[in-house]
């Protein structure tokens, strides 16, 4: 079942990607876009408009983070591994994830006030509950995001740039990354949609394939800017190495990089944006599901990489409870399942 959507004068046709059921009738329908690139730009593979326009979100982390290697930041500030892979994060405000940002926050002089990110209960349901419990209201180090945020502020304290307004666009900070998104994805500035994300900050517009492109260059440091390549391998491995820190505790993201085992590195986006680069192969796969339900992004993405060969048949038992994603009612009972239902066009 298709449907058309007419945008700018132009009919673009959305293709159902993951079914939802309930029992044995199908009860919804995830539609979306898929972009499989190279790190010579080539277009692999895609399923539905891989030119699709949408916010990269949470997904672009590893690329806002790669200013804080190239620019020597790290090197002054003494990061590890660790710091830089909660810089990519967007975690689930765990001890684990708070011990790592104030770590960050100790060695560049600043304060868990200075972080600009906004509050929200903890995405660990444990943790949320234990602060509630304790009569406490979540603190800003515990928002998903204040791993990016403290590694902006270590771009901030490193330039002696205004720490008050660095998430608007306007600030040296945000201007500078833009100018980095542009240069990774290889998509002109000038084109590029500008939005204010969950936490605060700036957020970017591009198509699907440009996100796919940059990670795609991320694996392969070769393809990109020479005072890029280095810090490329840092983050990537960073993340690689401490998955836990990426996302959390039985979270999806942090799951597919523990089977990955250092094969790929990957992240998740709000909205249902997600974005994988495969290092052995040198691919990145971008994907984006239409009504921003994160529920069809599991199965899809790993359909996507089961179709691309990116999963061996192992790792594929592993993450089979991901790739038929269970629907349980409020008793804990199996009352459904999310399925992906695509087929990639492959280009030959």
């Amino acid at each position: 079942m298709n449907f058309f959507k007419i945008l700018k004068g132009d009919i673009i046709l959305a293709e159902d990607m993951v079914n939802v059921y309930r029992g044995e009738l199908i009860e919804s329908i995830h539609q979306g876009d898929i972009a499989v690139i190279n790190d010579k730009g080539d277009l692999l593979a895609e399923f539905g408009n891989s030119e699709m326009l949408t916010y990269w979100r949470s997904a672009a982390k590893p690329v806002q983070a790669l200013p804080v290697v190239s620019s020597g930041a790290a090197d002054k500030y003494n990061l590890t591994d660790k710091e830089l892979a909660i810089m990519c994060a967007s975690h689930s405000g765990e001890d684990q994830h708070v011990e790592v940002v104030r770590g960050i926050l100790d060695k560049i002089g600043l304060k868990e006030s200075d972080l600009n990110c906004g509050t929200h209960p903890p995405l660990n349901k444990k943790t949320a509950k234990r602060l509630c419990k304790e009569g406490k209201e979540p603190p800003l180090i515990r928002n998903n995001c204040s791993g990016k945020h403290a590694g902006m502020l270590t771009m901030c304290q490193y330039n002696d740039w205004d720490l008050e307004d660095y998430p608007e666009m306007g600030h040296p900070l945000q201007e500078y990354l833009l100018d980095v998104i542009s240069e990774i994805t290889e998509y002109p500035r000038e084109k590029i949609y500008t939005g204010v994300d969950g936490c605060g900050v700036v957020v970017y517009g591009l198509p699907l394939k440009n996100m796919a492109l940059a990670y795609a260059r991320l694996t392969n440091p070769k393809s990109l800017p020479k005072k890029y390549r280095e810090a490329a391998i840092r983050i990537t491995s960073s993340m690689e190495k401490y998955p836990e820190l990426i996302g959390g505790t039985k979270r999806f993201n942090t799951e597919l990089l523990k089977v990955g085992k250092g094969e790929f590195f990957a992240k998740s986006g709000a909205q249902a944006v997600f974005c994988v680069g495969h290092l052995e192969k040198n691919i990145g796969l971008a994907i984006k599901v239409k009504d921003g339900n994160s529920r069809g992004v599991k199965p899809a993405t790993i359909e996507a990489m089961k179709q691309l060969d990116l999963l061996s048949k192992k790792q594929l038992e592993k993450l089979q409870n991901y790739h038929e994603y269970i629907i349980k009612n409020h008793h804990g009972a199996k009352v459904g399942k999310a399925v992906a239902d695509f087929k990639l066009n492959k280009n030959k």
